[in-house]
């Protein structure tokens, strides 16, 4: 299968039903009051976890995921049927952002998460309920409201409890195949692991899982040889499993030690605060011994486990060392708070009601979701809905706004691709 860690979407919610215009009929009551039906709520996109998963593949060839709309309100002051949500699945651990500002808008890193990413647009109320003492058969409905529309990038970043990071060729697969029950692709070359790989070790009465990423190579954590995209599968670990080369056979063992540490550390995630543990692989070499001893010399307060993975020799000390730290060291945090980009905000922050913009020529834009949702759900062909519209614009004092940004009667006000006429002196537009 195909491994797919970051797509590009868009997602488009449904819109509510609208509400319907519907009087009683009735043999001797020709004069009956309204009975307009409400319209159904538009479909949601709703992003679900699903275990089954591990890439985003499902996802790469989708430019669009619409949901259904709403059913329009019916007579006899019966409901229009609501559409279903679309539920999308998606591997555990995986982050949802918003490309128009780039804040996140979901992190599914819990099993049965979901989030709803695009929510769907409110039915419109029928005639009924417009019914007053002094207009006892109201002739207007409201529109339904338009569901959420979004781009969004979709990443997957892999949920491992224990990273392997090292060169190519110094026995990942190797490690992660004898320890759980994972299949890597093993072979005597370099970058043999192209995609990550994930094990369930158990280890006496716990387990935990172990994820294989492709060898590093220097300049990984400025992007080189695809560093970027595999150095973010290990910002969700808690323990950095260290695999060392010790035989030399490829390279000088204390040079990857530092180099693998510089990539840690320059990699914006915080990396080299994770705990450590270095494996001194392929002990069996002729040079093993010898490098080792300069490895102890150079770095005298680093705890080295000696193994030869290909023989299951020496992993059963490692596997109970990483079982104990499991203990005693928490998640990291994936996000800066300080970086506003980076973070999920679970505060209220009130919603600016609008902004003028003054686009020269004589022609004005009011720019505010709240207006241009209420402006959604008025039929400007009705008089008494435009006219309601125009006032409830008024108490929001957008006319004010509206002359102090130098707005003139007959110049041109736009919402959205709507021009209007402002009138100074009426309130109207």
């Amino acid at each position: 299968m195909q491994f797919i860690d970051k797509v590009t979407i868009k997602l488009k919610a449904g819109n509510g039903g609208n509400g319907l215009v519907a009087f009683r009929r009735e043999k001797y009551n020709p004069f009956g009051g309204p009975m307009g039906g409400d319209g159904g709520d538009g479909g949601s996109i709703v992003f679900k976890v699903d275990t089954n998963k591990s890439t985003l593949l499902d996802l790469r060839f989708s430019k669009m995921i619409k949901a259904a709309n709403g059913c329009d309100g019916k007579s006899n002051n019966m409901y229009g049927e609501s559409s279903d949500d679309v539920i999308v699945k998606v591997p555990l651990g995986t982050i949802v952002k918003d490309l128009k500002d780039g804040s996140i808008i979901a992190d599914l890193n819990e099993l049965d998460a979901e989030a709803v990413i695009c929510k769907g647009g409110r039915g419109g109320k029928g005639n009924r309920h417009f019914a007053t003492s002094r207009n006892s058969v109201p002739e207007k409905a409201q529109l339904g409201e338009s569901g959420e529309e979004k781009e969004v990038e979709v990443e997957l970043k892999l949920l491992a409890d224990v990273g392997l990071v090292g060169f190519p060729s110094v026995g990942k697969s190797t490690l992660l195949s004898v320890v759980s029950k994972a299949k890597p692709e093993i072979a005597d070359y370099p970058f043999t692991t192209l995609v990550p790989q994930l094990g369930m070790v158990k280890v006496g009465d716990s387990s935990f899982v172990m994820a294989d990423l492709p060898g590093l190579i220097k300049g990984a954590s400025q992007g080189k040889g695809l560093g970027h995209e595999f150095l973010k599968h290990i910002e969700r670990c808690r323990i950095i499993l260290h695999v060392i080369d010790m035989s030399g056979e490829y390279r000088d063992p204390l040079e990857d030690y530092v180099t693998i540490n510089n990539e840690l550390k320059e990699y914006p995630g915080n990396l080299d605060l994770r705990p450590q543990i270095v494996l001194a692989n392929k002990m069996d070499g002729d040079m093993a011994a010898d490098n080792l001893k300069r490895f102890k010399e150079a770095y005298p307060d680093v705890e080295v486990f000696e193994t030869i993975t290909i023989i299951n020799e020496g992993l059963e000390p490692v596997l109970y060392k990483v079982k104990e730290l499991l203990k005693d060291t928490p998640a990291f945090p994936l996000y800066d708070q300080n970086k506003l980009e980076e973070k999920v905000v679970y505060t209220f922050t009130p919603e600016k009601e609008f902004e003028i913009v003054n686009e020269g020529n004589g022609i004005f834009r009011i720019e505010s979701e709240k207006i241009e949702r209420l402006f959604a759900r008025i039929n400007l062909k009705n008089e008494d809905q435009a006219l309601r519209f125009s006032r409830t614009l008024s108490k929001m004092k957008v006319d004010e706004a509206l002359r102090e940004k130098g707005c003139k009667d007959g110049d041109r006000v736009f919402i959205k691709d709507y021009s209007f006429e402002f009138i100074d002196g009426d309130d109207e537009y």
